[in-house]
């Protein structure tokens, strides 16, 4: 879907997703992509982006456990507007694939 968007947006939530959590740390990314999103046989993405200062600075870092672990709550409601604010692409930096056959 972010290759549809031509690399300049993220999807709708699903309904089940009222939250975007873009992570600030590449490590922190690594972890979710390689141990949740893999976790049911999935495939797990770290993406980087850029996102205008002025307009992700409404929204608070939050810390979800350790310092490395900070994050931006985007509500679902928000993302539409919250892709207008990315700058240039989004960039594919590491896949990682469920070890589940």
């Amino acid at each position: 879907m972010i290759r549809d968007a031509d690399w300049r947006a993220f999807p709708p939530r699903l309904p089940e997703q009222p939250i975007f959590y873009p992570v600030l740390e590449e490590s922190y990314a690594v972890q979710i992509a390689q141990d949740w999103n893999t976790r049911d046989g999935g495939t797990g993405y770290v993406l980087r982006f850029e996102v205008e200062t002025d307009y992700i600075s409404r929204y608070p870092v939050q810390v979800a456990g350790a310092l490395v672990h900070r994050e931006y709550w985007i509500p679902a409601e928000d993302l539409e507007e919250f892709n207008s604010h990315i700058v240039g692409q989004i960039e594919v930096l590491s896949t990682f694939h469920s070890s589940k056959a």
